[in-house]
């Protein structure tokens, strides 16, 4: 599958939302466990990733509202309007991994960090 054959929601949601392969592995390890809650530390040990990239990660996805944290703890955020997308992420996934991989690797590394520092936060 290329990149031109992935379904356009897909792609939108990586392109959107998604800045690492940590990140998306994250999104889909929580929605597969919705009704659960991990901390930081656990799920980088369960994903193989650096703490720090974990951190990172989960702190986008709540930002973008995948992820709910509640103290040290997060959760997956169950929104109708974004589920079917994170679906067909997590099958396209377990299906077409380098593409998805490439598709993420190819996106500008700045440009999320220039946008987010338009956002107005509540700290």
């Amino acid at each position: 599958m290329s990149e031109e054959l992935m379904p356009e929601e897909v792609r939108n949601l990586i392109v959107r939302h998604i800045d690492s392969v940590a990140q998306l592995e994250a999104l889909l390890f929580f929605h597969a466990r919705s009704s659960e809650q991990w901390d930081v530390a656990t799920v980088a040990k369960r994903l193989y990733a650096p703490f720090s990239d974990m951190a990172a990660a989960l702190a986008g996805l709540t930002d973008d509202g995948f992820l709910v944290r509640d103290g040290e703890v997060y959760h997956y955020a169950r929104r109708r309007d974004r589920d079917a997308a994170v679906e067909a992420l997590a099958e396209a996934y377990a299906h077409y991994l380098i593409p998805i991989t490439n598709l993420i690797h190819s996106k500008p590394r700045n440009i999320r960090a220039f946008s987010d520092a338009f956002k107005f936060r509540k700290d």
